[in-house]
């Protein structure tokens, strides 16, 4: 359940089909440069589109990971300000598919099994307001709801202000890997695997 909060104009809801564009705008901010790299590795398959639109066609498809139907958005006075998508990272079978090298490092990171939050962004004029820490207890019940023990994404060492907030909300560094330079990724340094429990704070403010 996802409800307003009180005594604000802040609406917490699931993501609808006309969010996509602001989920991958929000996405682009989260990513550093990720986000680009990838959908400029689909640019064949979207002729004639640029990296944003080719963002929006991916979140705009349905029952699969990378999709609205995965995102909680934030709205406040009918702009969407806040995002956060998550999916459950199913354990492989088969051999394992041959994986671009700026991208191995966050395969490595994957935990299956878990709830994966591979986006989570507030535009800048509203963090600070406790945005990130509503949707994160959104995401802890989700994962409930979908039988995960476990929480997991990936948080670039660099950002401090981030890897606060995960702590905050229980999340510690189980794995690491270095970042591959590319000159479309802005994070340097390392990439940060942390994990929380699913159970363990309340949902909802």
């Amino acid at each position: 359940m996802v409800r307003p909060s009180a005594g604000t104009d802040l609406v917490l809801r699931a993501a609808s089909l006309e969010d996509c564009r602001p989920i991958a705008e929000l996405f682009e901010i989260s990513s550093d440069g990720i986000a680009d790299y990838v959908w400029g590795r689909l640019q064949g398959e979207y002729p004639g589109l640029s990296l944003l639109e080719i963002g929006e066609r991916r979140y705009a498809r349905e029952n699969t990971a990378f999709s609205y139907q995965n995102c909680v958005v934030a709205e406040r006075a009918g702009e969407v300000v806040g995002m956060l998508h998550s999916f459950v990272i199913e354990p492989a079978h088969g051999p394992p598919e041959p994986i671009d090298p700026v991208l191995r490092p966050y395969a490595e990171l994957e935990a299956p099994g878990t709830l994966y939050i591979s986006g989570l962004a507030i535009l800048p004029g509203e963090r600070g307001r406790g945005i990130g820490t509503r949707l994160l207890r959104i995401a802890r019940a989700r994962a409930q709801e979908l039988g995960c023990a476990e929480l997991s994404l990936i948080c670039f060492a660099a950002n401090a202000g981030a890897r606060r907030l995960y702590e905050r909300e229980g999340f510690k560094v189980i794995d690491r890997r270095q970042i591959v330079p590319h000159p479309m990724i802005h994070a340097t340094g390392e990439a940060l695997l942390m994990s929380a429990p699913a159970r363990g704070l309340t949902a909802f403010l």
